[in-house]
């Protein structure tokens, strides 16, 4: 699978898959990860990407003709376009598991104030939000987008069962681990009982969902 980021700050990507899962997942070839500095879209000598508002407000806008420009060079046949932006729709693990399907993704990362709206009609495939919250932009988004597909991906993780079952909309029952008692707080007894079928209801009850 084939992740490609638009971005005016490609140095935030720098270390930031170099690590746990997604790490794992590149050097097993499963994920290919390219970072696109918009910049270099833009019309020298200044490589202008961002502009005022009609109507005018507050902040800039980045431009749409570097933004097409970039996705006509990156684009694959099959892949897909997400415009990262607080107006999109809200990211779910059920989205994750659609996505996983994809070939190549291509994120545009917001900026600013957002992104002219014909981006949004004229290129975008869908818009998508992590959250209802602002952050100054769509990079943090491609990163937690791209760690919750690359997990749902056959050969990164070593569990591929647990994987699939979390996606199904059910979260882990509240988990211990050793001393089996810590300032007071015990461990439940059904967990070290060994009544396999009774710890497996127990497990059962307290799932919660997403």
């Amino acid at each position: 699978m084939r992740f490609d980021i638009i971005t005016i700050f490609p140095q935030m990507f720098e270390k930031v898959f170099d690590y746990g899962v997604i790490k794992r997942a590149k050097d097993k070839k499963v994920v290919e990860i390219n970072i696109w500095d918009l910049r270099e879209f833009s019309e020298p000598p200044h490589r202008k990407v961002d502009d005022y508002p009609y109507g005018g407000g507050v902040g800039m806008v980045l431009k749409v003709e570097p933004i097409f420009k970039a996705v006509k060079k990156i684009r694959l046949t099959q892949g897909k376009v997400i415009l990262l932006s607080p107006r999109g729709e809200f990211f779910t693990q059920k989205k994750a598991k659609e996505l996983s399907k994809e070939r190549q993704i291509i994120f545009i990362c917001g900026r600013y104030q957002g992104v002219d709206e014909r981006v949004r009609k004229g290129v975008a495939d869908m818009s998508i939000s992590i959250g209802n919250y602002i952050l100054g932009g769509g990079e943090f988004g491609a990163m937690v987008i791209i760690e919750t597909i690359v997990r749902l991906l056959p050969g990164v993780v070593g569990n591929y069962e647990s994987i699939l079952s979390d996606s199904e909309g059910k979260l882990d029952p509240p988990l211990y681990t050793r001393p089996r008692e810590f300032q007071g707080m015990k461990v439940p007894e059904i967990l070290v009982s060994g009544n396999h079928k009774e710890i497996e209801r127990w497990k059962e009850e307290r799932r919660s969902e997403w």
